[in-house]
């Protein structure tokens, strides 16, 4: 599994903020260079822990039209959801980031990693971000996911691993966890400096 990575120049990055301490862990276990990959889900106005879309750091969208429709959401709702995505994760970027030169991802090898999949759009848009960006492999590793999330992404992903994968509707992340607290921009900015 991830362990043929051992010792590559494969580089794994992390979905802020619940995946970079997961990929903080697997960066070190394989002994790999760890980055953030800023991707963040678009929120519906009403329930900001719900998504119907992502954004990524390259500005690639993906939207769930289907999930749009059944909502009934406006045209309206929907530019200012992504607009208002967008400018997080520019900011994010500035935050995680800061002075540091854009990742190098062409011919690469990538393992990227998010604390899940509920329904797959956060992890769907990066998959689409990376492999603009040229990446040569892409191997997803989350430690749970929801099947649907799974058939959505694996035709995008070189290989998909998930040691913990539900079929279960809604699906939420936090409930695969024993022990589940939101990540906070502070926490992730300092495993970042530390790697």
């Amino acid at each position: 599994m991830l362990e043929d990575y051992k010792d590559s120049d494969a580089i794994v990055l992390g979905i802020p903020a619940g995946g970079v301490p997961v990929a903080s862990i697997i960066a070190e276990k394989l002994n790999l260079t760890l980055d953030v990959l800023v991707v963040s889900k678009v929120t519906l106005p009403w329930n900001r822990e719900a998504g119907y879309g992502a954004v990524a750091f390259d500005g690639t969208i993906k939207l769930n039209q289907e999930l749009i429709d059944s909502l009934g959401l406006t045209g309206e709702e929907i530019e200012e959801g992504v607009r208002e995505t967008l400018q997080k994760v520019k900011r994010r970027v500035r935050i995680f980031r800061g002075d540091k030169p854009p990742l190098e991802l062409r011919n690469r090898t990538i393992i990227v990693v998010d604390d899940g999949l509920a329904s797959g759009y956060t992890m769907l848009t990066a998959l689409d971000a990376l492999r603009r960006a040229g990446a040569a492999k892409i191997i997803v590793a989350v430690p749970t996911a929801n099947l649907d999330a799974i058939k959505r992404i694996e035709d995008r992903a070189d290989f998909v691993y998930s040691p913990n994968i539900r079929q279960a509707y809604p699906y939420a992340v936090a409930d695969a966890y024993k022990n589940w607290s939101d990540v906070s921009e502070e926490e992730v900015r300092r495993i970042l400096q530390g790697s």
